[in-house]
């Protein structure tokens, strides 16, 4: 299977970098400190900003409480790098869209963005859509259409490669078509789906466009 696009909108968590240690460490002490079942927690926290998860899982708590604790999670994840590694193929994928069109969109803020993509060996895209950027988290499509616009191109002529529900869910509000990464993707039907990034392979056109070619 192959998919064309001009440029590739490119989630963090999940999709170019493996941060499930880190992630689940904090959300565990979190679930547990407000009564909740850890579990449950976890299979809704991929993929959007913390205060937009705690707001969906406590409703009626202060908005002003879910910015704290989001403010505390971030300051423990972005120090804590232990576990954080690249997902398989995330190198040679990078080191193949260095000279094309593409940019970061993630849920994360800028300095957890540098410090998870630095303690995976990976480069920095030059356009990047963080935390800060927004008004609002995925599942909203506000993060794609703005790295969209950056880059200068149609959201038809973008493809966004995501892990989660939230995420998928985005690239589609945006319009946009949609490859998803491992596990959690493929239950949400993206255009295409992958074990990681070692089944991708792009090809670069005369015309300026790319062909993503999915193995396996």
């Amino acid at each position: 299977m192959s998919l064309t696009a001009r440029a590739l909108l490119l989630d963090m968590d999940g999709t170019l970098v493996n941060s499930d240690a880190v992630v689940e460490r904090y959300w565990r002490i979190w679930a547990a400190e407000q009564g909740l079942d850890p579990e449950q927690v976890l299979k809704v926290v991929h993929g959007r900003q913390g205060h937009a998860t705690m707001a969906a899982l406590l409703p009626d708590r202060p908005v002003e409480r879910n910015l704290a604790d989001n403010r505390w999670m971030l300051e423990r994840e972005t120090t804590d790098l232990d576990g954080v590694v690249p997902v398989p193929g995330a190198a040679a994928f990078m080191a193949a869209l260095a000279a094309l069109p593409h940019a970061l969109v993630t849920s994360a803020d800028e300095a957890l963005a540098r410090a998870r993509m630095g303690a995976a060996g990976l480069p920095m895209p030059e356009v990047r859509v963080t935390a800060e950027r927004v008004g609002a988290s995925k599942p909203d499509p506000e993060g794609f259409l703005k790295g969209a616009a950056e880059l200068g191109f149609a959201p038809a002529d973008c493809v966004v490669f995501e892990d989660s529900e939230a995420g998928i869910a985005a690239g589609r509000a945006a319009g946009m078509r949609v490859v998803g990464i491992g596990p959690r993707a493929g239950a949400h039907a993206p255009d295409a789906h992958v074990r990681d990034l070692e089944q991708v392979r792009i090809e670069a056109l005369p015309d300026g466009t790319m062909r993503l070619h999915f193995s396996g």
